[in-house]
């Protein structure tokens, strides 16, 4: 009886190991967060209110998601917010918020058009340009649809709201 117990408690310690070594082909990196999702999750977060968010700017709204991030929804609580973001480089939007969010910062792979990123612990970043870099920064969300992203931005200053 002993060696039957111990026999099915190795076979279970064994099956149990296997399985937790293994890795599905249906989980999928959301975007350039750290977070590993399955396709049905990211659907169902595509879904939820709680992610999707509108950045406006002049007359022009464009849709985007948050990531499933701590400093992602520190920022959704603070919504809805308008912003005088300032020019940078050519490529992006940036303002200082008044108190800092959660970081978890990493240098991405690349930088992409309609990213929206924290550098630091409060300078909220709109690129408008895809580029390389060897800053760090927390990803925050992106613009869905980046078409005329960089026209709307333009060149000097600009009011954003995020809702």
């Amino acid at each position: 009886m002993m060696n039957k117990l111990l026999a099915i408690c190795i076979i279970a310690v064994t099956l149990c190991t296997f399985s937790c070594g293994q890795q599905t082909d249906d989980t999928v990196l959301l975007d350039s967060t750290p977070y590993m999702l399955t396709e049905a999750e990211l659907a169902d977060k595509r879904d939820t209110d709680m992610l999707n968010i509108e950045i406006i700017v002049g007359d022009k709204i464009f849709s985007a998601v948050l990531y499933d991030n701590e400093a992602a929804w520190e920022l959704r609580s603070r919504l809805p917010l308008t912003l005088d973001m300032d020019e940078l480089n050519g490529n992006e939007k940036y303002y200082y918020l008044s108190e800092s969010l959660p970081t978890n910062a990493s240098i991405p792979d690349g930088i992409r058009e309609g990213d929206l990123m924290l550098y630091g612990n409060s300078c909220l970043v709109l690129f408008y340009e895809s580029f390389s870099t060897s800053y760090s920064y927390t990803p925050l969300g992106r613009i869905n649809d980046t078409d005329g992203l960089a026209d709307s931005l333009g060149s000097g200053s600009i009011k954003v709201t995020l809702r």
